[in-house]
């Protein structure tokens, strides 16, 4: 007896060192940056002890790291409501790639009061806050316009899908890869050189009697440490569009809007133009051609890696913003991040006016594009197509239902649209007699909402756990 119970004390032991080991190896990868390797220690250790917060920060912070944001949140927000610091941090930054901008901020603010309890440096959370709070007061001034298409191209070729009028001006490629804008008159040229620190800036260039002058960094924008791409100028000869990669952006590459000051001989403080032309991807290539009346700018988010996304709106005479304090935030949210377009198209009218006008350019100068049967993103390395690209049944089925209710919703805003139209043409009387019938359609238009994004949720998790 006294023999069997030795032999057990001893396995025990055994189990708990290499256990141990194993945790201590995991934390060592993490610390290291190896999250995909640490990632299924945490996860079968905190299938263990489900309720030991620092495995599910570990956990969630290792699936945050390797892209998979949504199997993330559960455990990340357990560690949060048990006081683990860091978990603040990361859920700060996974709110803020949501579109949760008040509540990443109120994730980071309660990071860095803990940070300062213990006397630690603060210095890269501030950062991360004052991109969320920036993120917060812009999504609070979402443009409201209509994107009349997009279509999905080879990033290498994107300047291609670009169909501007003469008016507009020409863009190109530079025999550097950089882009190079030229105007109608064809004796200005704006175009992107790499300078002596080894950033790409803007320079211009006036055609002379024989020949072009030489390069002139413009002033007020060029010379500083961050890299500007994709110049546009607009047809007044003054609006200047292009993108860059400061701190004052929401993700890598944003656009950004200048004008030039003829008495000064310089270009103004350039300023962010937000939402939806924005976002956490890059964003560049901003366009408009005023004679077909639309705008284009280029996007690489939700798009697998060697793909953009060109955008095609109508552009607004005026800024016009969604009312955020009175306007459902997913309402907003929907705008802001583009995830369907259709959700932008609130005058059926402009809409298929913009798709004639498109379509006419594009049989015009045809353009090679890449055809899904749709685009449903699973996580940052996964986007579908087509129905074949499930791994998971559950999840193909999950997604006919989504699919059929984006067609109740497409349907029932439609109707809603056309209502409202006549409802402003109508009497008192018929006024009285149409408004629960508008009420109806705009709560049964929110309950739709609400369904679609929980089976977005459903349909990712079960395909995630298929995939694993």
């Amino acid at each position: 007896m006294i023999t069997k119970y030795t032999l057990t004390l001893l396995t025990l032991f055994c189990m708990s060192n290499i256990a141990a080991q194993t945790l201590n190896q995991a934390k060592q990868w993490f610390n290291e940056g190896k999250f995909a390797e640490a990632k299924p220690v945490f996860q079968r250790l905190v299938k263990q002890a489900p309720s030991n917060a620092n495995y599910n920060f570990w956990y969630g912070a290792c699936c945050f790291e390797t892209g998979e944001l949504a199997e993330s949140q559960p455990y990340l927000e357990k560690s949060a409501d048990r006081k683990v610091i860091n978990a603040y941090l990361y859920l700060g930054k996974l709110y803020y790639m949501q579109y949760r901008f008040d509540d990443a901020v109120e994730n980071l603010e309660e990071h860095i009061s803990w940070l300062e309890k213990k006397e630690r440096d603060t210095e890269e959370a501030e950062k991360v806050l004052s991109k969320c709070r920036m993120a917060a007061r812009m999504i609070r001034n979402t443009e409201r316009i209509i994107v009349a298409d997009s279509f999905v191209v080879d990033k290498a070729s994107f300047l291609q899908a670009y169909k501007l009028s003469k008016s507009a001006g020409e863009i190109s490629i530079t025999e550097n890869g950089g882009t190079c804008y030229t105007n109608e008159w064809g004796d200005k040229m704006l175009y992107t050189q790499t300078s002596a620190d080894g950033k790409n800036h803007l320079y211009s260039r006036m055609k002379l009697i024989d020949k072009w002058s030489d390069p002139q960094p413009l002033k007020g924008i060029t010379l500083n440490e961050h890299n500007q791409i994709c110049p546009f100028l607009n047809t007044d000869g003054i609006t200047l569009y292009y993108a860059t990669d400061g701190e004052e952006n929401l993700g890598g590459y944003d656009i950004f809007i200048t004008r030039y000051d003829s008495e000064d001989d310089t270009y103004l403080r350039p300023n962010n133009i937000g939402m939806p032309f924005n976002s956490p991807a890059n964003d560049y290539m901003y366009a408009i051609d005023e004679t077909n009346h639309l705008g284009w700018f280029a996007s690489d988010r939700y798009q697998p890696e060697g793909k953009v996304c060109i955008y095609v709106f109508i552009p607004n005479d005026s800024k016009q913003v969604y009312d955020f304090e009175n306007t459902d935030e997913q309402i907003v949210i929907n705008a802001a991040t583009l995830k369907s377009i259709q959700s932008t198209w609130d005058n059926t009218n402009k809409v298929q006016l913009a798709k004639q006008q498109i379509q006419k350019i594009i049989n015009e100068k045809p353009v090679k594009t890449q055809k899904y049967d749709f685009q449903f993103i699973i996580n940052d390395k996964n986007v579908y197509h087509a129905l074949s690209d499930f791994h998971s049944d559950e999840a193909r089925q999950l997604f006919n239902q989504f699919r059929q209710k984006e067609k109740d919703i497409e349907s029932l805003e439609a109707m809603l649209i056309e209502l409202r139209e006549t409802y402003q043409q109508a009497t008192s009387e018929a006024k009285s007699q149409m408004v629960p019938s508008i009420l109806e359609k705009e709560k049964r238009v929110k309950e739709i909402h609400n369904e679609i994004n929980k089976l977005t949720e459903q349909i990712r998790n079960t395909e995630i756990n298929a995939l694993k």
